[in-house]
């Protein structure tokens, strides 16, 4: 019996890591994986642990038989297995109160969400001090007992952080995620009830994998979201992706769904967003031609919008674009036209593919800044050094940024880092949204030089508008300077702080959705 009591415990461990990252995509879907929602959901999950600890040491002083162990197994596998059912119509309602951004609906229904999980985490928090005391046979070693039975659940937990996000998610979904690790651990209590009580004890727990097998059957079977046009929806390893199709064009949504990451329409290239805002930066320099640029990179390709205007309006061009998720390549393969023959796709993080990178560009375009997930390491000193090791002598870098209404502290803070290494720095604000432009120039430049370029390309046959409108709209939406502010390294990036303001500011002025 001490044998099966540490494969239970191992088992509760991997539950309980995967119940944890499963909360996080069952949430994440709806209300993002920004800071605060990840704080809340461990700290919580945290606080359900605890009370299990304490509820569990005491409950086995009281009754230290396998028997009471299983009960306790078999309920905290049932209770996790219903929860993303229950959850669902909860997360809808939520999914549509974030799109018209309802406030008190979304706080309602991520607390309402999280309640959900109070009951199976405490009852697994109980596991471990539950079987300490049963495996408990001599005080001298109890020590060694505790430190056997943390050990095994610890292995467990390393499993279980692995198992869901980067196998059974993508896979299978997170609700049939939740399920499977659900059945599994009423398995384990189900023999363990058998070895410990007898067959008879057993019969009634048997009806629990029944309901959740009927609760599969007939509650399951529909998507995440239910959005206005939506097309197509899936979960990869690192995002919730929705396509959603509205007067002929698409837009691609990640996560919590605010602002389009992509956009599609098989009849015109100008979509007013940011992504055609990067193809202005090389004409800060006096004299550049759209032949004269040859070699492109993107840090963000996502479903691939700017790759196309820019394959569009550079006829030279071969396009390296850097993608950390494979299944937004995919997407936007089926669903947005990325099929370019000049597009190198390259799968991974993207400093550290710009880094690996052997060739040098005329421009670098970021575009992974999507408020709240900012990556620190595409914001600092160093990833900005990586960008101009790779730059050719008259290489420019444009950056897409979010900002709130009076918060600019993003902007100069990326500004006052990437000037640190590029001596002409330009910011123009895209109209009706929250979105700005940063350009940076390896040489020094001046903004006259964008002014005679857009000038001689009106008059120049055989330009194409996307780029002439592009600087249109740069140039009469140029910003001041940036205010000289902080320098964002590897060592000190406070970007979360900013963002959970930014987000902040963007929900009190319900104007989540302007940002791109």
């Amino acid at each position: 019996m001490r044998r099966y009591l540490y494969f239970t415990v191992f088992i509760s461990g991997m539950t309980s890591l995967a119940a944890e990252f499963g909360a996080a995509r069952l949430l994440g879907n709806v209300f993002g994986t920004s800071n605060p929602v990840w704080a809340a959901i461990i700290g919580l999950i945290l606080i359900y642990l605890t009370l299990g600890y304490f509820l569990g040491g005491r409950w086995a002083d009281r009754s230290p038989h396998p028997r009471t162990l299983y009960w306790i197994v078999a309920w905290a596998a049932f209770t996790l297995g219903v929860v993303p059912y229950v959850a669902d119509p909860v997360l809808r309602l939520a999914a549509n109160a974030f799109d018209n951004l309802q406030i008190g609906i979304l706080a309602g229904a991520f607390v309402g969400v999280m309640v959900l999980f109070t009951i199976p985490i405490t009852l697994m928090g109980m596991i471990s001090p539950f079987a300490i005391r049963l495996t408990m046979e001599d005080a001298g070693r109890a020590g060694n007992t505790a430190g056997t039975i943390y050990g095994i659940s610890t292995i467990g937990s390393f499993i279980g952080t692995f198992l869901p996000t980067l196998v059974l998610i993508p896979t299978i979904g997170t609700t049939r995620t939740f399920l499977v690790f659900s059945l599994t651990m009423l398995l384990v209590a189900l023999v363990g009830l058998g070895i410990s009580a007898g067959r008879k004890a057993l019969l009634p727990f048997l009806l629990m994998p029944a309901a959740l097998v009927l609760v599969a059957v007939f509650g399951g079977g529909r998507g995440i979201k239910n959005s206005t046009g939506q097309i197509y929806e899936t979960e990869s390893a690192y995002n919730y992706i929705q396509v959603l199709e509205i007067n002929g064009t698409r837009y691609l949504r990640l996560n919590d769904g605010q602002g389009w990451h992509s956009e599609y329409n098989p009849d015109t290239l100008e979509y007013g967003g940011p992504w055609q805002q990067f193809l202005v930066a090389p004409f800060f320099y006096q004299g550049r031609q759209p032949a004269d640029i040859t070699r492109l990179a993107i840090v963000g390709l996502a479903a691939g919008t700017t790759a196309r205007q820019a394959a569009a309006v550079f006829p030279n061009v071969t396009i390296d674009g850097f993608e950390i998720d494979p299944k937004i390549v995919q997407v936007g393969r089926l669903y947005f036209g990325l099929n370019l023959a000049n597009l190198n796709v390259i799968i991974g993080d993207g400093r550290w593919g710009l880094e690996k990178s052997q060739q040098k560009y005329d421009l670098i375009c970021v575009d992974a800044y999507r408020p709240p997930y900012i990556p620190p390491q595409l914001t600092t000193r160093e990833f900005f050094q990586i960008a101009v090791d790779h730059l050719k002598p008259g290489g420019a870098l444009a950056i897409n940024v979010g900002r709130a209404p009076g918060d600019r502290r993003l902007i100069n803070g990326l500004a006052t880092t990437i000037g640190t290494l590029f001596p002409s720095i330009y910011v123009m604000d895209i109209p009706n949204t929250f979105n700005s432009i940063l350009y940076a120039t390896l040489q020094p430049t001046s903004v006259n030089n964008l002014h005679s370029n857009l000038a001689s390309f009106l008059a120049q046959p055989g330009v194409n508008p996307l780029l002439t409108d592009s600087m249109v709209l740069t140039w009469t939406n140029l910003q001041p300077a940036p205010l000289h502010t902080i320098v964002f390294t590897d060592d000190l990036s406070p970007i979360e702080w900013m963002t959970n303001n930014l987000i902040l500011n963007f929900i009190l002025h319900g104007e989540m959705n302007t940002l791109k």
